[in-house]
């Protein structure tokens, strides 16, 4: 099968390779907060030894699924056998449920092994060798097995049926909004550029290019490029694989049942583009794949800004790459990743903060809502759901610059100054 989706591996950090450990700090000793942007800094060869790690760290994970979730399972069973005999009794249905559990991580199993099948080759200017015996699979850290467990999540958000009513709450907003502001009966769509940082498994990206736009997603994860690279170019009929996602929640079920519900995918077919459609993702980290000034008309991040150390490096980065005029749409929390990781740095800003700091940085903020309810990878069926209270903005580069073409913020922007629409 062809690819339709081009990806383009872009300057992946050489810390964001470092392996993950399951290790914390103790509380008696001090955290040690290195210079977030000088650790990034390594030699090439470096940056390419610790690349290819973890991108064979990640694919070992996906072979270690199977393991580690029948581990789980296995834990279960033997909980349940360590029961007196008469409650054991009064528990009829629970070795069947965990049979049907087993069935499903197998099941799984398949998808993962199918996703990572064609990885080796998925990107155009990266090739990463082979990793001694690829028989051999090794133990995950938990930290990967979460991630590839919520990465599992992420297919019922973005591709199936179930995660439509989550997608209507904060993709459908920022589309909305890019048709208004580039309404295809008055522009040619195909000619403005939008951005999607964090993409994740490419389905608002995806959406945006249906619609006829030039359209890039960026994503980090290789949990996430590679479920997106098996979606948009292995997939091409409607809802032909199923996913288990929910056998790894093992509390808050109503029903036995739940757990082991199926969710098909993809809902529609992701090679149905237009035949002269403008896509394609690149694996990279944002700052530093994004440096080209003045590319974008359109930047579209939900759920992405409390991704970062520092939210303010890509507020600096976002108005260097719109182009003058150019919009910033945004929906999500801040739920900031690096808050409690040990030994990373992590500035965490209320909203109020960072709106003033975009204003300051010359910004014009043109539509506001404070209240946008919104989950994410929500199991609907769970006795425990979040819901998050979401921001959703909209700002303008202006395309004459109010603070004469200087990138850097003036303290004297006040908000007063700058044209404002509030939506309620």
């Amino acid at each position: 099968m062809l690819s339709i989706v081009d990806y383009l591996r872009l300057t992946l950090q050489c810390t964001a390779m470092a392996d993950s450990t399951d290790e914390t700090v103790p509380a008696s000793k001090p955290e040690v907060f290195y210079n977030y942007r000088e650790r990034n800094k390594c030699s090439p060869e470096e940056n390419a030894r610790l690349e290819r790690q973890h991108f064979w760290n990640v694919i070992n994970a996906f072979k270690y699924y199977r393991i580690h979730v029948h581990e789980r399972v296995n834990r279960a069973e033997r909980q349940f056998r360590c029961l007196p005999d008469h409650h054991q009794q009064l528990l009829t249905n629970f070795l069947p449920n965990l049979n049907k559990i087993g069935y499903c991580v197998d099941r799984n199993q398949e998808v993962l092994q199918a996703i990572v099948h064609n990885c080796l080759h998925m990107f155009e200017n990266m090739e990463y060798g082979q990793d001694g015996d690829p028989r051999k699979v090794r133990p995950s850290t938990t930290f990967d097995m979460d991630k590839l467990k919520s990465t599992i999540k992420q297919f019922v958000r973005d591709w199936s049926e179930a995660g439509k009513a989550e997608r209507d709450s904060c993709y459908k907003p920022i589309i909305e909004e890019i048709q208004r502001l580039f309404p295809p009966d008055q522009c040619d769509v195909s000619q403005v550029r939008v951005l999607v940082p964090g993409a994740g498994l490419g389905r608002l990206a995806w959406e945006i290019a249906h619609l006829g736009y030039s359209c890039q997603g960026n994503e980090w994860s290789f949990f996430m490029l590679f479920s997106s690279n098996f979606v948009l170019n292995r997939c091409d009929k409607e809802n032909a694989l199923t996913l288990y996602p929910w056998i790894h929640q093992f509390s808050n079920n109503k029903m036995s049942s739940d757990q082991t519900r199926p969710v098909s995918f993809p809902d529609v077919n992701p090679q149905s583009l237009p035949a002269d459609s403008d896509f394609s993702m690149v694996a990279g980290d944002f700052q530093e794949v994004y440096s080209d000034p003045e590319m974008w008309d359109c930047v579209a991040t939900c759920f992405f800004i409390d991704t970062a150390h520092n939210v303010l490096d890509y507020i600096e980065t976002i108005w260097n790459i719109l182009k003058p005029g150019g919009v910033w749409i945004n929906l999500g929390p801040l739920l900031y990743h690096y808050e409690n990781m040990a030994n990373e740095f992590s500035i965490e800003l209320s909203y109020e903060e960072i709106k003033a700091v975009i204003l300051k940085y010359g910004f014009v903020l043109e539509l506001e809502r404070e209240s946008v309810p919104s989950t994410y990878t929500e199991n609907d069926r769970s006795m425990l759901k979040y819901l998050y209270d979401c921001i959703f903005f909209i700002i303008r580069k202006p395309a004459e610059q109010l603070i004469n073409g200087d990138q850097t913020p003036k303290d004297g922007q006040t908000e007063d100054s700058l044209q404002k629409r509030s939506s309620t």
